[in-house]
């Protein structure tokens, strides 16, 4: 794996990572994997670090696995490349974008701007094969993925962790062990199955909203323009 086009903060994490006993189980499970002839998504697993540099990133969003059918996932937790249609979990973050703020549905359902303006979109794991879903859990990645958003909380600037659903909401503890500078917000998963549900229905949690004006608040502005 190519570490170079990371910044100097995230390529600390991940080269230690990748000497560790988990990223050593990972390169050698992803090299089999690819030996074997697995078709791997994404082609380059850890583009939200490239986009989003530790300094810039003021607010996290965490998910869990990448896309497994060809041609959605690109590197981002939830987005798709520009053509590609929306899948349910990114049509109802639409959906609450539009209710929250008042922006209309954008015309791509990539969330490349958001990387590019601070936005980390990172999945726990970040890779995935072809038509089966979750198939690299617990290979390593998640050790990974746990020091980044340490690296994330321990780093001073204020940041807003996004945690949709229990999957991410049990990352709480690695943000709050960092101190309270940051906000942590939290609700169900947009996936229709849950974004309505109780405790916290992702439909209606205004989360971009206290984002932005806990961030602004701040001199950390946010711009969630798609």
């Amino acid at each position: 794996m190519d570490f170079s086009r990371l910044d100097r903060d995230w390529r600390l994490v991940v080269e230690a990572w990748a000497l560790s006993p988990a990223g050593q189980q990972l390169q050698a499970f992803w090299a089999r994997r690819r030996a074997a002839g697995a078709v791997i998504f994404p082609p380059e697993p850890m583009r939200a670090l490239r986009l989003t540099p530790l300094s810039q990133t003021r607010v996290v969003i965490l998910g869990q696995d990448p896309y497994h059918a060809a041609g959605q996932a690109e590197g981002l937790a939830f987005s798709v490349p520009e053509g590609v249609k929306a899948p349910p979990s990114l049509r109802n973050i639409f959906k609450e974008l539009q209710r929250d703020l008042g922006q209309q549905p954008p015309m791509s359902a990539s969330l490349l701007p958001w990387a590019e303006r601070g936005v980390l979109l990172l999945n726990s794991v970040l890779t995935v094969e072809e038509g089966a879903p979750a198939s690299h859990a617990g290979q390593g990645w998640e050790a990974l993925t746990d020091a980044l958003i340490a690296a994330a909380a321990e780093a001073a600037a204020p940041k807003v962790f996004m945690l949709w659903g229990a999957y991410a909401q049990a990352k709480a503890a690695l943000i709050a062990a960092a101190g309270p500078q940051h906000l942590i917000l939290r609700a169900n998963h947009p996936s229709p199955l849950s974004a309505l549900r109780p405790p916290v229905p992702f439909m209606g949690c205004g989360h971009f909203s206290q984002a932005a004006a806990w961030l602004a608040a701040r001199e950390r502005a946010i711009d969630w323009t798609l």
